[in-house]
């Protein structure tokens, strides 16, 4: 089997927030559940680096940006909805 490429995500969050916390954990699951050993996870809390979210034009928490492969992505919320991370990702053509 072919090594496809590395996902790089970064998932900006709040603190320690009910949202952000499920964010992070879905994000997780999805990941070692859709590509094992294809990615890496970047967790950035916007009250220690309010300019890194900023600099990404991150206005809502939890947002989560596909770094790589291109192009590059954002998707805000829980990410709870498999099918429609999925979709926004590119991994599949169709949620029906």
């Amino acid at each position: 089997m072919s090594q496809r490429g590395i996902f790089r995500f970064r998932l900006y969050v709040a603190g320690e927030a009910p949202n952000s916390t499920l964010a992070i954990a879905n994000l997780a699951a999805f990941c070692r559940a859709y590509l094992p050993d294809r990615y890496e996870i970047e967790i950035v809390d916007v009250f220690r680096e309010p300019k890194r979210a900023l600099a990404d034009s991150i206005f809502m928490t939890p947002t989560l940006v596909l770094r790589t492969p291109p192009p590059a992505r954002k998707i805000v919320g829980t990410l709870s909805q498999t099918q429609t991370v999925l979709l926004a990702l590119g991994l599949v053509s169709d949620v029906g």
